[in-house]
């Protein structure tokens, strides 16, 4: 049985670790994920927290593992864990069954995992969390109770700090397709020997009050009977292909609803575009970026400013030389 539950807290607590770790080199990434499902059961309201639950979350994700392998408190993390893994286990069963959240995003963009994997996942961590709940008395700690509470603390330090160094500045790795060095135009493209889809057309026609399914190549017999009734035509998928672009959510559109992305992008030399998240305030724009704007004109780089806020409400001093995306 020591064995056992020694097996089970290794795998538990390096899981979440691994987790919490690829996720912190991300937190936003967790945050979108986390406004895809409240955007799925309209929960709108809590869209603006969505960053700060990720950090808590996979703070949490970081420091439980940790306490799993040093075996502390464990009638406390024991219980913790069991009601995180039955909310994770619950979104990824709703992801499964709903069909409407494709990627759960349990190891963030580097590990993608589909829905359906994400849920045997979750019931694997599900059955080896409730073995070590209903063990958790014969857990002995690893360490003292002094040296437990320093190694979590430097844990919980390690997590925060890590998570606000990626977003105050890059991920250390991306994994996503706009990541430093990329083409985007190439990125828009399907790549060179990719594998397409693989259907088949195929027909449904009712025929005594049924519906019959079958391919353009094997139509009945007693086809041209006039008892055959059309309902519907589809193309059913063989094989899954992979001739899928990176980048799919790139455009740029005017401010009179005109896309330009091509334009932009077929431009031969540098271009600089400026993203515009919040609606910064004139002084901001001045300071911060200035310096950046004269140096673009200096060496006659086009300058483009892209932002979804409406440029009537845009309150920054852009020169008129910069053109202004959607």
């Amino acid at each position: 049985m020591k064995s056992l539950l020694t097996i089970a807290r290794i795998i538990v607590g390096i899981l979440f670790i691994f987790s919490g770790l690829v996720k912190a080199n991300d937190p936003l990434g967790l945050s979108y994920k986390m406004q895809e499902f409240f955007e799925v059961w309209g929960w709108h309201g809590l869209h603006d927290f969505t960053l700060a639950f990720s950090v808590l979350m996979i703070g949490f994700e970081i420091i439980a593992g940790v306490a799993v392998l040093l075996g502390w408190q464990m009638k406390l993390f024991s219980w913790l864990l069991l009601l995180l893994i039955v909310f994770f286990t619950f979104l990824t069963g709703y992801a499964v069954f709903s069909g409407k959240i494709k990627e759960c995003g349990c190891f963030g963009d580097c590990i993608p995992l589909t829905a359906m994997q994400s849920f045997f996942k979750d019931l694997l961590l599900l059955a080896l969390i409730g073995f070590i709940f209903a063990f958790k008395h014969r857990i002995v700690p690893l360490l003292s109770q002094r040296n437990s509470i320093l190694v979590l603390f430097f844990s919980a330090v390690f997590s925060f700090a890590f998570q606000w160094f990626v977003l105050a500045h890059l991920p250390v790795v991306d994994c996503l397709p706009y990541k430093k060095g990329s083409s985007i135009p190439e990125k828009m493209k399907i790549p060179a020997g990719a594998i397409p889809d693989s259907t088949v057309i195929t027909f449904v026609y009712e025929v005594g009050g049924k519906q019959t399914e079958f391919t353009a190549d094997a139509f009945p017999d007693d086809f041209d009977d006039s008892t055959y009734k059309f309902v519907k035509r589809y193309d059913k998928l063989i094989r899954k292909g992979n001739a899928e672009v990176a980048i799919k959510d790139f455009g740029l559109q005017t401010v009179y609803g005109n896309d330009t992305t091509q334009a932009v992008l077929s431009r031969p030399g540098y271009t600089l575009m400026l993203f515009v998240l919040n609606d910064y305030k004139q002084r901001q724009w001045n300071n911060q970026l200035d310096a950046v704007m004269k140096a673009a004109a200096a060496k006659n780089i086009e300058g483009y400013l892209v932002t979804s806020i409406a440029i009537d409400v845009l309150r920054i001093d852009a020169p008129a030389s910069f053109q202004h995306f959607t």
